[in-house]
């Protein structure tokens, strides 16, 4: 199980990118993979598939059974009702959102970005020829919130798009119904269509429910699509496998005009993770999710107690920490400073926008030992230069 804290020594065997990109005497705690070993259900699942010898050509993903799997599923976890028939897959999230901006809306057209942003976010509309509308989230000391009235004031006559990050990627919000219904209203208002980019749902830390934005009505579902995959709560990014769940046909058809194979191929292990996942991993998921509260906490404490200059506002959900260094007065970027003083690896500010200059988000899926190396070792660098 996941709660067999991994070592840094086992976790440097990894060939991915997280634990290849610095050299060994770096920490990562930068790209959103977890360090906790594979769901049991997954493993069996994909151990079943290799033992059959059954890596051909697989199923569609609806003769495999994936689309019901997935709609009892969101049915189960969130009260979202929707038909096996809204149910499309990709290879991740990512690919579906530039495939999305390339059909939904045309080149020069507007799309409202909340920054600080996961930064695919901005370059997925860079490099499909669209343009950004900035409209940034307000840092309170109660944590981030949208600014609807200065969203109204940015849309204008060719803005199509509204780029949704539901939970919010980096700050850790997970957003209230009374501020979706907020948000929905200004979507109706100006006949906007929205992704909403949901990957994090399934790693609520605080004790209520994820919303699906497109579960808030009729209407809105009919102009939604969302984006979900079991890579980010179940670790398996590697086995590439997303979905997608179109509110309308008329939005499906939009989508279409595409070539189905713009989409690339279907992976025999990632359908099957996928299905233990969404049918077998609720328990390993709850246990997680513990682990990952406790995480949280720790940075945290750690953060009030050792650097009560840093602002910081715990995630609502994801295991991702978003630190405010600004007060600090460092010599250079954050993510640089850590990197080259203390040995750890953090996601820099300024990719998720101008509005991460001085910041840097941190990874607390971890061990708890690890995650107390990674923060003693900032800490220490930060009395060494401070």
């Amino acid at each position: 199980m996941h709660t067999e804290s991994p070592t840094l020594d086992r976790l440097r065997q990894r060939q991915s990118i997280k634990w290849r990109a610095y050299p060994a005497d770096v920490i990562p705690a930068w790209i959103a993979d977890m360090d906790f070993a594979v769901a049991p259900c997954i493993r069996s699942a994909m151990e079943a598939v290799i033992d059959r010898g059954d890596l051909g050509y697989p199923q569609s993903y609806a003769e495999a059974g994936l689309n019901e799997v997935f709609c009892a599923r969101a049915l189960r976890q969130y009260g979202w009702s929707i038909k096996p028939d809204q149910v499309e897959f990709f290879s991740d999230v990512v690919q579906t959102i530039h495939l999305a901006l390339l059909t939904l809306c045309e080149p020069g057209d507007g799309v409202i970005i909340q920054t600080p942003i996961y930064p695919p976010f901005l370059s997925a509309v860079e490099e499909t020829g669209r343009r950004q509308v900035h409209c940034p989230l307000t840092q309170t000391s109660a944590g981030y919130r949208m600014d609807l009235a200065a969203m109204a004031q940015a849309i204008d006559a060719r803005t199509r798009i509204l780029l949704l990050c539901h939970p919010h990627n980096p700050t850790g919000r997970a957003y209230t119904r009374e501020e979706l219904e907020g948000l929905a209203e200004l979507v109706l208002r100006d006949d906007l269509r929205v992704i909403s980019d949901e990957i994090h749902a399934d790693l609520m830390l605080d004790p209520r429910p994820h919303i699906p934005f497109a579960s808030l009505s009729t209407e809105i579902a009919a102009r939604t699509l969302t984006l979900t995959s079991p890579s980010k709560p179940f670790n398996v990014a590697g086995l590439c496998l997303a979905a997608a769940v179109f509110g309308s046909p008329a939005l499906a058809r939009a989508f279409n005009h595409l070539p189905a194979h713009v989409r690339g191929g279907r992976s025999a292990l990632g359908i099957a993770a996928a299905r233990a996942a969404w049918t077998e991993g609720d328990d390993w998921l709850a246990e997680m999710l513990t682990q990952l509260r406790a995480n949280r906490d720790r940075v945290a404490s750690f953060v009030a107690a050792h650097w009560p200059r840093v602002r910081h506002t715990p995630p609502e959900a994801t295991y991702l920490s978003w630190l405010d260094f600004r007060d600090l007065g460092l010599s250079e970027e954050p993510q640089r400073y850590f990197l080259k003083h203390a040995k750890v690896a953090l996601s820099e500010g300024p990719a998720f926008g101008e509005e991460g200059r001085g910041f840097v988000r941190l990874n607390f899926a971890t061990a708890p030992g690890i995650l107390d190396e990674i923060l003693g070792r900032m800490d220490q660098s930060l009395r060494k230069g401070t």
